[in-house]
């Protein structure tokens, strides 16, 4: 599976997502993909899986279909996420 994070970069919340990526790979070893959704990826990234929110942690499968999303502030717990990790 594919996790992602999709942001902004000097946001309110990005001090939030810098430390929550932090903590996430300092517990579980993994490091999550980062798309900003201003860069042209990144825009045709949030169009292809609708995000107009950020921040939000998608989960995709291995095909491209969406598993799981969270999007907004509070962060998910880590372990909710993690789960998507697991190979």
């Amino acid at each position: 599976m594919r996790v992602v994070v999709v942001w902004k970069d000097s946001t309110d919340y990005s001090r939030e997502v810098i430390d929550w990526m932090r903590e996430f790979y300092r517990r579980t070893g993994k490091e999550l993909e980062s798309i900003d959704p201003d860069t042209r990826d990144g825009e045709g990234f949030a169009r292809v899986y609708d995000i107009v929110q950020y921040p939000t942690i998608i989960a995709t499968a291995a095909d491209g279909k969406e598993q799981k999303r969270w999007a907004g502030t509070p962060l998910p717990l880590i372990n909710e996420v993690s789960f998507y990790t697991l190979d």
